[in-house]
């Protein structure tokens, strides 16, 4: 019996106008070929390059831009400019997405609540075991300004923000960082209770013991800083809540 011989597939799918568009510009930006902050040419001139028409390149600008590749600048001066892709980027996307559902109601506070707190504990033990002494510095340096500021101060939450992304930096996994980074912007505790200076107070003196323990290279006591930390804000969070 004579064998037939396979077939050889030669065909690939054809993609549409847009479709080619996107992923011609896609592919530069991942290369490298376009780099991170570069302005790409006018939508009239990029049209042509294409040889497509303004709204099928706007169409595939739209989608590059809902994938976090590239970020239109409105007026004088703006346009469209290639976006960070490094793991910034993901905690970027990350906060977006969580702050639309739990604006929608389709995600509860308590179950982003919950998933930070589940990353926070293994982004401590690592902090304790890989932090440099750059990081160590700045965190010292963070719990010092919390010391002498009010509960009133503006610049409390993002003085927050910083001290627990930066202990999720020090674990030295950039993705453990970025998740926590967003479920921290979505969390945040000077947002969800009432900030007396009793509060004020006993958080910093917690915060002063969970850089004590990274100081010290304890990830145990890092691990158990943090859990303290964790549940007084939920209990402060639900008793302010009426929950």
């Amino acid at each position: 019996m004579t064998a037939v011989p396979e077939r050889r597939l030669i065909g690939r799918k054809i993609l549409r106008p847009r479709e080619q568009v996107e992923e011609t510009i896609k592919q530069a930006i991942l290369s490298g070929e376009l780099r991170t902050g570069e302005l790409l040419p006018p939508e009239a001139e990029l049209a042509r390059q294409f040889n497509v028409s303004r709204t099928t390149l706007r169409e595939a600008l739209r989608v590059l831009s809902a994938q976090q590749l590239v970020r239109k600048v409105p007026g004088a001066g703006g346009g469209n400019f290639v976006q960070s892709v490094d793991y910034r980027s993901l905690g970027v996307v990350m906060t977006e997405t969580i702050d639309n559902l739990l604006s929608l109601g389709t995600i509860q506070f308590d179950e982003v609540a919950d998933v930070r707190r589940h990353l926070e504990v293994p982004s401590v033990r690592l902090a304790a075991l890989n932090r440099s002494e750059e990081e160590l510095a700045q965190l010292t340096d963070i719990v010092e300004k919390q010391k002498t500021a009010s509960v009133d101060d503006p610049g409390i939450p993002e003085l927050d923000r910083r001290f627990h992304t930066l202990i999720a930096q020090a674990s030295g996994n950039r993705v453990l960082s970025a998740l926590v980074g967003a479920l921290h912007h979505a969390t945040e505790p000077v947002h969800h209770l009432d900030l007396s200076p009793d509060v004020g107070r006993e958080t910093v003196i917690q915060h002063q013991a969970i850089v004590r323990a990274i100081a010290d290279q304890a990830a145990d006591r890092a691990e158990a800083a943090v859990v303290e930390h964790l549940t007084y804000l939920r209990r402060h969070i639900s008793a302010s809540s009426g929950q």
